[in-house]
């Protein structure tokens, strides 16, 4: 099963970062080494096995983006599972960028009116001025430009957790069924009296499905009004989310950005195993706190289970992985399937 993923934007907004980054296992200190888009690169990307991201690169180059919209409009905008549309934070041309992005949006509504839009704020560390501040402006620019068409912002860079976060959730809305693949989650961490399970794509280390649901994205208006101490590159930290914290029944407080930092932790881990020519296989981890084990579900996913109680083995942890792992490729399967 093929999904069509548009990557789109000016040139020198940092598509091709961000893909060397996610789908590479580049570290983003490599991603300077990387020369501009010329037209379209297409690249066919395995994700859970049977689901192939059709990933398309455009070159942001004015020639381009101007073949784009015209003699290449067909063959650009149709079929689109998801278009996403990279814009620098502090780039000269809004304008002009903007002119281009509202024309690819009327051409994607035209041939594709069911694609998911999703709009990057990228290069956050390079914000002048306070990021989240910068983030809430950007979001009202770009929503005012989209003229009523449903969009979803980020703001990210690679130098943190923020572009995992935005690509999980990307991705995840391209995976039929994620929902159930959940469900099974939930009663994995029941079975294991775990505090949380977390389901990780096993290349790029992108969340799949969790057993708790996610906290939700903060707005931007409340971006705006959080105190500085709160935000980190135009997120709000774990202390900021009060509000979601009040009807939190859980009294561990697990930080927002938990799972994005992980993939990008053991992205990072991974890296430094090859550079030493070593395979990475799990992860456990007995800390006052907590117990967490990072182990093989299927062939092509990660599991991790996080324990508050002291007296849970990572030994039963790892086998209740070994016991699930047939259910969860048959779900997988399933999921897949649609």
């Amino acid at each position: 099963m093929k999904k069509k993923v548009l990557l789109m934007g000016a040139s020198g907004s940092g598509k091709t970062s961000m893909r060397s980054l996610i789908f590479s296992n580049n570290p983003a200190s490599l991603t300077s080494r990387l020369g501009a888009t010329i037209d379209v690169e297409q690249n066919h990307v395995r994700f859970l096995g049977d689901l192939i991201l059709n990933l398309w690169d455009c070159g942001g180059q004015d020639a381009f983006m101007d073949s784009y919209l015209t003699t290449q409009q067909s063959t650009m905008f149709q079929h689109v599972g998801v278009m996403i549309y990279v814009f620098e934070v502090e780039t000269r041309n809004m304008e002009k960028d903007l002119n281009y992005y509202k024309e690819c949006l009327v051409a994607l509504q035209r041939y594709s009116p069911n694609a998911a839009v999703f709009l990057l704020v990228h290069k956050m560390d390079l914000a002048r001025g306070p990021k989240a501040e910068t983030l809430a402006r950007k979001t009202r620019e770009l929503k005012e430009a989209s003229n009523g068409a449903e969009i979803t912002v980020f703001g990210t860079s690679i130098y943190d957790e923020s572009l995992y976060n935005a690509w999980s959730r990307i991705v995840h809305i391209l995976i039929p069924n994620a929902s159930v693949l959940s469900r099974h989650l939930a009663k994995l961490a029941a079975a294991c009296n775990a505090t949380e399970v977390v389901l990780f794509e096993r290349t790029t280390f992108l969340v799949i499905a969790t057993s708790t649901p996610p906290p939700p994205p903060p707005t931007a208006a409340a971006l705006a009004s959080a105190p500085s101490s709160a935000r980190t590159n135009g997120h709000l930290s774990a202390t900021s989310y009060s509000d979601h914290e009040e009807h939190d029944p859980d009294p561990h407080k697990m930080a927002p950005t938990r799972y994005e930092r992980t993939s990008e932790l053991i992205k990072a881990f991974k890296y430094s195993c090859a550079r030493v020519r070593e395979e990475f296989n799990a992860v456990e981890m007995e800390l006052p706190e907590f117990t967490a084990v990072l182990d093989e579900l299927t062939r092509n996913t990660y599991v991790l289970i996080v324990v508050h109680d002291p007296t849970i083995e990572t030994a039963a942890l790892r086998m209740n992985i070994r016991l699930a792992r047939s259910k969860f490729e048959e779900l997988q399967g399933n999921s897949l399937l649609g």
